[in-house]
């Protein structure tokens, strides 16, 4: 039997207004529990703190769990992890997103890093996800809405799917649909005509952006894999953190990943550009020798860990300096 998996329940309500009756494992950071630990009472009976997404760390905290619920309170490695240890404990899990950073709070999947990437492991969707916007409004300018990243990046990602069909690279299950490629732009399209209002934190912008992710992830489940939505602007990110190790948020990564991209595929840049900078992405927090460096295995890289065809694989630093990288990314 195949199970499409489903989106979790979105409750949006101030967090004020939780009534919390089961004991809570809490999972957390101190940047995000700071932010909303005055909005809440949560009969808090275990704490634990996350520092890195490897299976390892949180394989260690199985055993420390106790509580009826786990809380994931933060950005995606929060959540990540909460799912995880749902999974190996056998308790229900409720996501707090503290930042509408990536898609992580709505998927079925936490990733990892291991080997040098980032791989995937089948965990659990999360019971409940509860979204106040009052607190996504108040983070930090350059992650409130860095989850722009993880539905821009269909602009790249469809076109490597696209790509690698023509190709002949698409294995079986991963055949080119194009209607689920217009489906997946279409999403798209609503968060470039609300980036702006999204990276203020205006209300309508962070639902727009909301709902694009879920609409993103529901896509995805309904086919079975990522590549609308998930090409080499990853791979990028993926091995640009491998280069430089652990530090810069997920949308420091992916954004210039995009841009980058989508210029070595041939697309018009604008347009992403412009709606990365709106929601304040960052685009040049990676230093051009790291992007040169990262570009120049990028290929060797992609085929070493197995990842879906895409312009990545035939990228070289050659192509990439036909590029002003100062002036793309600036």
């Amino acid at each position: 039997m195949k199970t499409i998996p489903a989106v979790p329940p979105v409750d949006i309500m101030p967090l004020t207004e939780i009534d919390e009756s089961r004991d809570v494992a809490l999972i957390t950071s101190d940047p995000a529990w700071d932010a909303v630990s005055g909005l809440m009472r949560l009969p808090v009976v275990v704490r634990k703190d996350i520092a890195d997404a490897i299976e390892a760390h949180w394989k260690s905290m199985v055993g420390d769990i106790t509580g009826d619920v786990i809380y994931a309170v933060g950005g995606g490695l929060a959540a990540d992890a909460g799912k995880y240890l749902s999974r190996e404990i056998g308790i229900p899990l409720v996501c707090i997103p503290t930042v509408l950073s990536v898609d992580a709070f709505f998927t079925w999947a936490s990733g990892v890093r291991q080997d040098g990437c980032v791989v995937y492991l089948d965990t659990t969707t999360p019971d409940r996800v509860i979204i106040d916007f009052d607190v996504l409004a108040a983070a930090p300018p350059a992650v409130r809405a860095a989850g722009i990243c993880d539905v821009l990046s269909i602009a790249t990602g469809s076109w490597d799917w696209r790509y690698a069909e023509t190709k002949g690279k698409n294995p079986p299950l991963m055949g080119y649909v194009p209607h689920v490629a217009d489906t997946a732009r279409s999403i798209m399209q609503g968060v470039l005509d609300t980036a702006e209002a999204a990276g203020r934190g205006d209300a309508g912008g962070l639902k727009a952006l909301l709902d694009a992710l879920m609409l993103e992830v529901q896509l995805t489940n309904q086919i079975g894999h990522a590549r609308p939505e998930e090409g080499s602007e990853h791979y990028f990110a993926y091995a640009v953190e491998n280069e430089m190790g652990r530090g810069l948020p997920h949308g420091d990564l992916v954004g210039p990943g995009i841009v980058l991209a989508a210029a070595l595929q041939g697309q018009d840049t604008a347009p992403l550009k412009g709606a990365l900078q709106a929601a304040n992405i960052p685009l040049t927090a990676i230093p051009k020798n790291i992007i040169e460096d990262t570009v120049s295995i990028l290929s060797g890289y992609c085929v070493r860990h197995d990842l879906p065809y895409g312009i990545a694989h035939e990228a070289t630093l050659k192509d990439l300096k036909k590029i002003n990288i100062e002036r793309l990314l600036a």
